[in-house]
């Protein structure tokens, strides 16, 4: 008797021991195929961002080569026409003519030479690594306020800090996009961009005063671009806040916690310099 006890214990605790080692190895496989799938997450939604980074570059110099095509029709090749007429007037001048035209010339010349050196900086997306952030927006502006069509201005606010490549590539394209709806759709006269840079957060605003929409508009075709900075704003780890009403322009807010490590961005490219 005592040995079938003796037996019926060592079975028990061999059977105990038999589930334990068979918990563990079950919580063991649970806990690769978990860690396996959420690799593939990770590797997909990185997947995702890198997709989503190209397809903003793409845009960014379709936009800016509209641009370029825009200032050589309507600016240098008019500036260029004035110098051709002014050279074929010289024929029938006196001295004293003839010098005027020249230097009319030489002005209208160099005037041609410093609009293509503007352009021939934002032929690509490689002079905002090189410029910053804060100094590719305010290029933008310069451009806006020489067009005459609207009002820009620039403020900001505190220690003015690198983003990181990515980040400052796809909030200066949310900036362009908002320029863009801006000019296509608002008739505003005034615009006004603010860039705030704290420790532990950085805003972007833009701010235009002009025809607004409602929340029934936004969600229509027009509102594509509004929603595309929504995504790309999430894609960088910052939320994208964007308020309008019919009549009371639109104001568009992007905030970022500089600090956060954000699981789709290679952290390698994070020193350009605003």
């Amino acid at each position: 008797m005592p040995d079938e006890n003796l037996r019926f214990l060592i079975l028990l605790t061999a059977t105990f021991f038999a589930c334990i080692a068979g918990f563990i190895i079950y919580f063991i496989v649970l806990y690769r195929n978990r860690q396996l799938k959420n690799k593939q997450e990770q590797e997909h939604l990185q997947s995702i961002f890198r997709q989503e980074l190209l397809k903003a570059r793409i845009e960014m110099q379709e936009q800016t080569l509209n641009h370029v095509s825009r200032e050589i029709h309507d600016n240098i090749t008019q500036v260029l026409s004035f110098v051709k007429l002014d050279l074929a007037m010289i024929g029938n001048a006196d001295e004293k003519q003839k010098q005027i035209k020249i230097n009319e010339s030489r002005e209208l010349i160099a005037q041609a030479i410093n609009d293509l050196k503007d352009l021939s900086k934002s032929l690509s997306f490689e002079h905002i690594t090189k410029l910053g952030l804060l100094k590719t927006i305010e290029m933008e502006v310069n451009r806006l306020n020489k067009s005459g069509i609207v009002k820009a201005e620039i403020t900001t606010n505190g220690e003015i800090t690198g983003l990181g490549e990515q980040r400052e590539l796809v909030l200066f394209r949310i900036f362009q996009e908002a320029v863009n709806n801006m000019l296509k759709h608002a008739g505003a006269t005034h615009f006004k961009i603010s860039l705030q840079y704290y420790p532990e957060l950085f805003n972007l605003t833009l701010e235009d005063d002009g025809a607004g929409f409602s929340d029934e508009m936004s969600g229509k075709s027009d509102g594509a671009g509004l929603r595309n900075m929504e995504n790309r704003a999430a894609l960088i780890g910052a939320i994208a806040k964007i308020n309008s009403a019919p009549g009371k322009g639109c104001v568009i807010k992007v905030s970022l916690n500089p600090l956060e490590q954000h699981l789709y961005i290679d952290e390698d490219h994070s020193n350009s310099i605003g």
